[in-house]
């Protein structure tokens, strides 16, 4: 009974050496086929030098246990991955060739342990893995496969993070030998992107107080700012990357599992062969990525621009009883709509993607992300520029034609002439635009704060009961209805409780993370010089998200697999590309609203076109300036990372060179040679030896002088006889 209470009390901090967990779920499975289908899963796994262990999991379920089954198995993987990164140039240096020095001198963190097993578990038979892939094929009873978190490790990350200001690299070291460089880089952009909003959050503060909205001299000031993050935050992606020894890591890529290859080719070169999807095909889907384009574009923006069109409308037309209440209805339409839209043009991307049948994890993200940033950029963006260059400029123009959208309050209006639009004397709203903007950088970033933590909870427990319904299903056809939890040894229960809650969480993904990010940087980089307070919020918003993230991953979701990165991806082209966008968009604003602020005020007659494409064509051109003179300027910075992998090199050549010659190659110094007397009786030796030898006009060439002392003399006598009186003189 003791040892349970102890048991139970050290419950959140030991994880009884278990590397991963698997889910195998047989709900909806006959029994033979269930117990088939099990013993070739713990066969497989037992086949890759995995130990197992088995025990009862909630709604017809079972928890197997995965560790290495011993440590000479873990070792000879960590040994050969090591050696493989050597061999593709992600390490400087060659792994020790005994195994335990090579781990004993640089031993095997966390992640790298939990990604090696994982490996393990999931590669192909062909790589020496056992094939295991969730829910596709043989393996549709396998419905997850995640490690367990150590809570003791996330209970002190939070405390160290939440109570201080900013995270040094030490803490995100700690962080990378836990969840991998992946989440660690993340982390890393997160507080670098942090730790530079200080700057235009104290400017825009000043410029807000002093310049006022639309000022050139912020909008400068901004666009100077993005780009110099940008370009700095790729200098420091170097520098982690060689700090985090994953430089170059993302040429290392196994092939997708779902890849389909048409042909097999030998490699004229290596012997090897390679299976390969001709990229003639690929281009050609690839193709359709434009009319997904266009189909995203009509459909989002299509339903943005209605919406835009009733709220409008009714706002700033509409004068008939409820209009308060009203004014809610593109609101409503919106927060209904667009969710629905955009997760069916996601899974259409993932189709699309699908199709495109990419070989590595690599280039799959990176075309997904492409396809997401495209549907991002129109919810996010596409109200504000409606608002800014359509509303605005042409606002008395298009306003006489709104009284289309009078059907949607028709039934609440008591006469037509509360739904009839003004043929003139409209006024726009200025402070819409402000309005806008403040919304989607205030407002809406708490809303995503709010959600990132309860939407989890309330999936997990919707789940959760629908994995009840289907064990009473399953119970009703004969199987045991009884709690999980009635089996589990005593010494056992808490930490059996604690598996079973994690196998209920749902699954990190950065990517999304990233995604937030992103789209908060285009408000800072398009926006900012409508509300120059855009950076204040932002600034505290992510000092609140860098450790609300942190809470997520601990307790909101499972542990993620500790990837490898060597950058955060794709995304940093989206960075790049919104940067260019907002030198554009910024512009164009500070053309159109600088003065008094309320722009063209609906009337386009005042816009000087030729004047704002000079605005444009001049602030694009000095970014393309100032964006290489900060890539000069930070290439001609000796970083850290950089210093400390030319140093490694160094040494990886001096221990080569000193293995291969040694520290004393054997070289006679100059004083080793005895100077000999020449004599008579010399001189005959040697004319003896030349007549015992055959000796050829080379070897009498180099027999003349017998070492460097002669040549010293003999150059001596030359010059004595052929130098200037003069210099004889001198001499």
């Amino acid at each position: 009974m003791a040892s349970a209470q102890i048991s139970k009390g050290n419950a959140l901090h030991s994880n009884f050496h278990v590397d991963y967990v698997i889910c195998y779920r047989f709900a909806d499975t006959d029994k033979a086929t269930a117990e088939a289908g099990f013993e070739k899963l713990v066969h497989a796994l037992a086949g890759v030098g995995l130990a197992t262990e088995v025990r009862n999991g909630d709604n017809c379920s079972l928890l197997v246990f995965v560790k290495a089954a011993s440590e000479k198995v873990l070792y000879a993987q960590a040994y050969r991955a090591r050696l493989k990164d050597w061999l593709h140039g992600v390490r400087p240096a060659a792994p020790d060739k005994e195994t335990q020095e090579s781990l004993d001198s640089e031993p095997l963190s966390q992640a790298e342990q939990l990604r090696i097993i994982y490996l393990l578990i999931t590669n192909p038979t062909s790589e020496g893995g056992a094939g295991i892939t969730p829910q596709r094929g043989e393996w549709e009873n396998v419905e997850s496969i995640f490690a367990l978190h150590d809570h003791a490790a996330n209970k002190e990350w939070i405390k160290t993070w939440s109570t201080s200001y900013f995270v040094g690299i030490e803490e995100l070291d700690k962080l990378r030998e836990t969840f991998g460089e992946k989440i660690a880089f993340y982390f890393a952009f997160l507080q670098s992107y942090f730790a530079f909003l200080i700057f235009p959050a104290t400017f825009g503060l000043a410029a807000y107080a002093l310049l006022g909205q639309f000022s050139p001299v912020y909008a400068i000031v901004n666009c100077l700012w993005c780009v110099t993050f940008v370009e700095y935050w790729k200098h420091q992606e170097v520098d982690l990357a060689v700090r985090w020894k994953v430089r170059g890591v993302s040429a290392i890529q196994a092939k997708r599992l779902e890849f389909k290859h048409e042909k097999e080719v030998t490699d004229p070169v290596t012997g090897e062969t390679h299976k390969v999807f001709p990229g003639t095909k690929r281009f050609s889907r690839q193709l359709l990525q434009l009319p997904f384009a266009i189909l995203a574009s009509a459909l989002l923006g299509g339903l943005i621009a209605t919406c835009f069109g009733i709220e409008i409308f009714i706002s700033e037309v509409y004068s008939g009883p409820g209009k308060f209440l009203l004014v809610y209805l593109p609101t409503g339409l919106l927060t209904t709509l667009v969710p629905t839209i955009t997760s069916i043009l996601t899974n259409f991307a993932v189709k699309l993607t699908d199709f495109e049948n990419y070989e590595t994890r690599a280039a799959y993200d990176a075309a997904m992300t492409r396809k997401i940033f495209v549907l991002n950029f129109i919810t996010s963006y596409l109200p504000i520029f409606l608002t800014a260059f359509v509303y605005v400029p042409f606002g008395s123009i298009l306003v006489p034609y709104l009284d289309v959208f009078g059907l949607t309050v028709k039934p609440l209006a008591e006469n037509e002439k509360q739904l009839q639009a003004p043929k003139s004397g409209f006024e726009i709203n200025p402070g819409r635009l402000r309005k806008q903007v403040i919304y989607f950088t205030v407002t809406a970033q708490i809303v995503n704060l709010l959600l990132e933590v309860i939407v989890p909870f309330v999936k997990r427990k919707g789940f959760h009961k629908v994995k009840e319904l289907k064990s009473k299903r399953a119970a009703k056809k004969g199987g045991a209805a009884t709690g999980a939890a009635v089996d589990d040894h005593p010494e056992e229960a808490s930490f059996m409780a604690r598996v079973r809650n994690e196998a209920e969480l749902d699954v990190y993904d950065v990517s999304a993370d990233l995604r937030e990010m992103a789209v908060q940087f285009g408000y800072l980089s398009l926006f900012s010089v409508v509300w120059p307070l855009t950076s204040v919020s932002f600034l505290i918003n992510n000092w609140i998200e860098l450790r609300s993230d942190a809470v997520k991953i601990c307790v909101e979701m499972q542990r993620p697999v500790p990837w490898r990165a060597d950058s955060i991806g794709p995304w940093l082209d989206s960075l790049g590309f919104l940067t260019w966008l907002g030198s554009i968009s910024s512009a164009a604003l500070v053309y159109l609203f600088s003065g008094d602020g309320l722009g063209p005020d609906g009337s386009p007659w005042n816009i000087k076109a030729w004047g704002l494409l000079l605005s444009i064509f001049f602030s694009e051109h000095i970014y393309f300036v100032v964006r290489l003179a900060v890539q000069t300027a930070l290439s001609k910075m000796d970083s850290p990372g950089l210093q400390k992998e030319r140093g490694e090199l160094f040494m990886v050549r001096k221990r080569y060179l000193e293995s291969s010659v040694g520290d004393d190659v054997g070289l006679p110094g100059p004083d080793d040679a005895k100077l000999e007397e020449i004599t008579r009786e010399s001189l005959e030796e040697e004319a003896r030896q030349t007549t015992l030898k055959d000796y050829k006009p080379e070897d009498r060439f180099w027999a003349r002088q017998k070492n460097w002392q002669e040549s010293a003399k003999v150059g001596a006598r030359i010059i004595d006889k052929t130098a200037p009186a003069a210099s004889k003189k001198t001499q």
